[in-house]
């Protein structure tokens, strides 16, 4: 189930940038500049849909849309810490260890 929610391009990016607090879509964009406002947009609304991200819209001229983590979002901490300290260990053994470097995403 942890993984599942977690699943999908540049998903623990988007929570790992929120994971700090409320972010605005802008803040968001800037925060993760290679990733489309498409993508974006569709990896917010999936993690909405999956009960880890809360949208708020304020009122006023333009609207203003802060994305939080919600309780199951924030309780996926452990699991992103756990995530990129393996990956880390993963790209600093030998290529002899048969794990390889990628580049990109």
């Amino acid at each position: 189930m942890a993984l599942a929610a977690v699943s999908g391009r540049w998903t623990t990016l988007v929570l790992r940038e929120l994971m700090g607090g409320p972010l605005g879509f802008s803040e968001l964009r800037e925060r993760l500049p290679e990733l489309s406002a498409k993508v974006l947009s569709r990896r917010l609304r999936e993690l909405g849909e999956r009960g880890l991200v809360s949208v708020e819209r304020r009122r006023g001229f333009p609207v203003r849309t802060s994305y939080s983590l919600t309780g199951s979002g924030r309780a996926l901490r452990p699991l992103l810490i756990e995530l990129y300290a393996t990956g880390e260990a993963l790209l600093t053994r030998k290529p002899s260890m048969g794990v390889r470097r990628h580049m990109g995403n």
